[in-house]
C-alpha cells in the first residue's frame, strides 16, 4: 500500500490543507462468483492492496477530485455536481457522492485526493476501494457514520445507480469489513456474515492475467441478464423463488428445458456455486485445505464452463499452476473474462510458486504476468 505520509504531503502541496486521511482495500474472492447478485453467498478476503483518500474542506463551493493513479484534478460546484456518469474515473467518487445527496446530505465544498495500488481491471476491486475510501472520508467531512454493511449499501448503489455497472454487494461489504487474517463468508440476502480464520501457513498468491477486465462491459450485463431469465423461468412454477438463491439443482431438471441453453447453463453455475461456497467455508473452518483445495478446482471448472466467465489466458493460469508444489486450490476470481487468479498455496512454497507460475504462463502466452504474494487485511479505516 502506498505511504499515507506521501499522500497527507501531496494533499497539502495541492490544496494547501491538512487532509484527514482513510484507506479502503480491494479484496480478492476465494469462492463464490455471481452468487451475490442472486441473494446466495461469497466468501472474499480483502486484501493490502488499497485506495487511499485525503479529504479536506474548501470555502469556494466548490468540490475538487484529484487522482495521483491519473495525475488528473477536475472541478464541480458543490451544489450542482453531474446527475450521470461520463465514463472517467471521476464517476466513482461523484456516484458516491450522489448517493450522500439522495440520503438528504448536503454535499459540502471539499477537496479530495485518491491515490491507489489496487491494479485496475484486474478484478480486485479497484472500483470498490475507490468508493468506499471516498464514503468513509465524505461522511466523515459530514460528521455522520454509518453502520458498515449499510455503507457497503450505499457504495454499491454508487457503483449501480451511478457508474452503470450491475455489480452485487460483495465488492464493498469486503472493503467495508474485512478482518485480518480472515475470509468474511457473506450471506448476500440479509448481510449477515461469519469470519473463517486462514491458517498462517497459508499465502494468498494472485497472479494477474494480464487481460483486463471490467464490470461495466457487455459480458457482465449478458450473464446477469440470462441468469435473471433463468430464474424467472423457474418462478413461474415455484413463485417464492425470487433468486437463483432459492433454488435448486432439481429445479433445473424439471424445467430447464424451457430456458435457453446459455441461461441453463448460467443457472447451473450459480446453484451450485452457492452449494461449493458454504462448503468451501466449513471446510476453512475445520482447516481442510484439500477439500477446499478440490471446491477451488470445482468452481472454476463450473465459471469457464456453465458460466463462460473465463478466458484462454485465466484457464492457462489456473492450469499451469496445478503441478507446483505447495498449491492448495486455484482459480479465477473477480467478475471473470480476464483478471486475476486466486491460489491458495503453502506460505513456504509461496516464493517459489510464484517466480515458478509466472515463468510458465509467460512462455506459455507472451504474457508477463503480476504475481503478488498477500494475506487477508483488515477492512477500511482511518489513518491516525
Amino acid at each position: 500500500m502506498h505511504d499515507p505520509a506521501a499522500l497527507r504531503s501531496l494533499h497539502q502541496k495541492r490544496f494547501q490543507a491538512e487532509p484527514e486521511l482513510f484507506f479502503a482495500p480491494g479484496r480478492v474472492n476465494l469462492i463464490g462468483e455471481h452468487t451475490d447478485y442472486a441473494e446466495g453467498f461469497v466468501m472474499p478476503a480483502a486484501i493490502e492492496f488499497a485506495t487511499l483518500a485525503g479529504i479536506s474542506p474548501r470555502s469556494d463551493g466548490k468540490v475538487v477530485l484529484y487522482s495521483e493513479n491519473f495525475g488528473t484534478e477536475h472541478s464541480f460546484d458543490a451544489a450542482a455536481l453531474p446527475a450521470q456518469a461520463t465514463k472517467h474515473w471521476t464517476d466513482y467518487p461523484l456516484g458516491v457522492l450522489a448517493v450522500l445527496a439522495g440520503k438528504g446530505h448536503r454535499i459540502p465544498a471539499l477537496s479530495l485526493s485518491l491515490w491507489g495500488d489496487v491494479p485496475l481491471g484486474s478484478g480486485l476491486s479497484s472500483s470498490a476501494a475507490v468508493e468506499v475510501a471516498t464514503a468513509l472520508a465524505v461522511t466523515s467531512l459530514l460528521g455522520v457514520e454509518y453502520a458498515r454493511p449499510v455503507l457497503a449499501r450505499l457504495c454499491q448503489r454508487a457503483e449501480n445507480e451511478f457508474v452503470g455497472a450491475s455489480s452485487g454487494i460483495m465488492d464493498q461489504f469486503i472493503s467495508a469489513n474485512g478482518a485480518e487474517d480472515h475470509a468474511l463468508l457473506l450471506d448476500c440476502r440479509d448481510l449477515s456474515f461469519k469470519l473463517a480464520p486462514i491458517p498462517h501457513g497459508v499465502a494468498l498468491v494472485i497472479a494477474n492475467t494480464m487481460v483486463k477486465h471490467s464490470v461495466a462491459g457487455g459480458e457482465y450485463t449478458t450473464r446477469r441478464a440470462e441468469v435473471e431469465a433463468a430464474c424467472a423461468v423457474i418462478a413461474r412454477h415455484r413463485p417464492e423463488v425470487r433468486f437463483l438463491r432459492d433454488a435448486t439443482v432439481s429445479d433445473l431438471a424439471q424445467w430447464g428445458a424451457e430456458m435457453s441453453p446459455n441461461a441453463l447453463k448460467r443457472a447451473r453455475h450459480v446453484i451450485t456455486e452457492n452449494l461449493r461456497t458454504v462448503a468451501a467455508a466449513d471446510a476453512l473452518m475445520r482447516h481442510d485445505m484439500k477439500e477446499l483445495g478440490r471446491l477451488m478446482a470445482e468452481a472454476h471448472h463450473s465459471y469457464s464452463q456453465d458460466f463462460e466467465g473465463s478466458c484462454v489466458e485465466a484457464d492457462a493460469m489456473v492450469a499451469l499452476a496445478q503441478d507446483l508444489p505447495g498449491l492448495i486450490g486455484a482459480r479465477l476470481t473477480g467478475g471473470g473474462f480476464g483478471g486475476c487468479t486466486i491460489n491458495l498455496v503453502e506460505r513456504e512454497h509461496a516464493a517459489e510458486f510464484a517466480e515458478a507460475l509466472g515463468a510458465r504462463y509467460s512462455s506459455e502466452i507472451g504474457i508477463v504476468p503480476q504475481v503478488h504474494i498477500c494475506h487477508a487485511s483488515g477492512g477500511a479505516n482511518r489513518i491516525s
